[in-house]
């Protein structure tokens, strides 16, 4: 008869045999804390201010276009890199907002969301040993994505109020190793935007040590107080250096439909191309019909589109501070990242268990967003990308909070 430490002997001895069956490169990081999120607040009917998911309509003639592919039997398989009007209409509106032309046939390639399109640029330009320079705060995927692709990724900086980086500590982290950096512009999750002077910098550095930039602008259209969007595709020097990631997820409210892209230079979209077609063949058919009726929707709509969203970014930083936040205002995007510490909480984890579970609105803990987590305890960041009706709810509820006497 096998006694219970036998028993315990045994199992975890099958545990660790398992354990060797399975690859090293997922026991560096841990599941999206931003998908978590928003399963506790499904769990415990919170209003969801964590995941950049609006809770509003897309545009009617974007699903009317939708249907309609649907309707005409739009249900195969398009190119493998893309349906040909979706990528005459991607290059078209390059050409038009950034003045950079481009070959829809040979330098454009359609992807499963902006997530896959970053996958597969991370995947076709890193070889084991590379480096990736990532600044941080980050959108959680980048880490990641490095690991995955075989890169070492090395971390600068980015310093509130105005998200600056030190140009000195930049230029360290680039050697004869770095294969890419990548550069979030509007920028996920402080909401800066990187000016024409930062990006020249990190230009310069592409070019001394000819390396990729690889350009996440999924929130090109969403700016604020006068920003400008500047593609770093469209600097001199880097036309063959850039790889610039977007989709139709952000700008046309649709992220549940997964369409994006990656704009490069033939050489690097040949091997884009390879990897896309091994980890998902294509996007879906149908949504790329829609998609190309989508990126030709008049300037009015992108004016709108950043208006509506300012007015919720004025009313979120008011309920925000009424609340005892202390908040840094962002210039693009729909995130506003915040200090926590008023609240007197150990750290941001326990922050936002406490927010969700007791006073109804989800976060995201500022530390999924840094290497260390340490260097994000104090903060946690919210969306401000619903309805008035979310956004007064979440008010209602954030007014149960209060920082200790």
């Amino acid at each position: 008869m096998t006694t219970p430490l036998e028993a315990n002997v045994a199992a975890k001895g099958i545990a660790q045999a398992a354990r060797r069956m399975l690859s090293t490169r997922a026991d560096h990081f841990t599941e999206s804390v931003i998908r978590e999120m928003t399963r506790l607040a499904l769990q415990h009917d919170a209003v969801n201010l964590a995941q950049g998911f609006p809770d509003f309509a897309a545009p009617a003639e974007i699903k009317e276009a939708a249907r309609a592919a649907i309707a005409a039997d739009d249900n195969q398989y398009a190119i493998t890199w893309g349906a040909k009007p979706l990528r005459d209409a991607i290059a078209a509106k390059f050409a038009r907002t950034q003045g950079v032309t481009v070959d829809p046939e040979r330098e454009i390639t359609v992807t499963c969301g902006s997530t896959e399109a970053m996958m597969s640029a991370m995947m076709a330009v890193i070889n084991p040993g590379d480096e990736v320079v990532v600044f941080e705060p980050f959108y959680e995927n980048y880490g990641p994505d490095a690991i995955l692709s075989g890169a070492t990724p090395r971390f600068v900086r980015l310093h509130p109020p105005e998200w600056s980086f030190d140009r000195d500590e930049l230029a360290r982290a680039f050697g004869p190793r770095t294969k890419a950096i990548i550069v979030n512009t509007p920028n996920n999750p402080t909401g800066k935007v990187f000016t024409r002077e930062e990006l020249e910098c990190i230009r310069d550095l592409c070019v001394r040590w000819n390396t990729f930039a690889i350009t996440d602008e999924i929130y090109e259209h969403i700016l604020y107080d006068g920003a400008t969007h500047i593609s770093i595709a469209s600097l001199e020097g880097m036309r063959e250096r850039a790889i610039t990631i977007n989709s139709m997820s952000k700008t046309y409210t649709v992220t549940g439909w997964r369409v994006g892209w990656a704009i490069a230079a033939p050489g690097p979209s040949d091997s884009i191309r390879k990897v896309h077609d091994f980890l998902t063949v294509g996007a879906a058919a149908p949504l790329q019909a829609a998609g190309a009726i989508a990126l030709q929707l008049p300037e009015s709509y992108y004016l709108r589109l950043a208006e509506s969203y300012r007015a919720k970014r004025d009313r979120m930083l008011a309920i925000l501070a009424q609340a005892g936040f202390m908040c840094v205002k962002p210039a693009g995007a729909y995130y506003i990242m915040t200090d926590i510490s008023p609240f007197g909480f150990a750290d941001d984890m326990t922050f936002a268990r406490h927010m969700v579970e007791k006073i109804g609105v989800a976060v995201v803990p500022g530390s999924s967003f840094y290497n260390r987590a340490a260097d994000g305890s104090r903060q946690v960041r919210f969306t401000f990308c619903k309805t008035d009706a979310t956004l007064s709810a979440a008010a209602e509820r954030l007014s149960r909070l209060r920082p200790p006497v």
